[in-house]
């Protein structure tokens, strides 16, 4: 079954784009709610989930508003990304992810982003 794209946005009323990005960027802040641990080697992440590694390229940059990941194992030209960008009318900030999945996987898809985001909110002290 071929992985169909979607979209989640999430609002944070009170958080820097700096601090935001760095959460999604660095190993630091992506080991603090996306992996066990993450290393990065060029542009090549290496994300740990007990002891299981995974590795995404990145393969589109646009500092401090969108990264875009592709893992190295999936043969689908399917990818996950965050971009971020400024509600104009609240002043919030909006972090809005892209992947992909199966139709019958997409609600646990959704739901395992939930919870990951939830995990972000409580690092960043929101």
């Amino acid at each position: 079954m071929q992985k169909e794209k979607f979209h989640i946005e999430y609002i944070f009323d009170k958080v820097s784009n700096h601090s935001l990005w760095n959460h999604l960027t660095t190993p630091r802040g992506l080991s603090s709610w996306f992996a066990d641990d993450v290393n990065i080697h060029s542009q090549t992440y290496t994300f740990t989930w007990r002891k299981v590694q995974e590795q995404a390229v990145v393969i589109k940059l646009e500092p401090e508003v969108c990264i875009r990941f592709h893992w190295v194992d999936d043969v689908e030209a399917s990818y996950f990304e965050f971009i971020i960008h400024h509600i104009e009318l609240t002043g919030a900030t909006a972090l809005e992810i892209t992947d992909f999945a199966t139709p019958d996987e997409r609600a646990d898809a959704i739901e395992l982003w939930d919870t990951q985001v939830a995990e972000l909110r409580r690092t960043l002290g929101i």
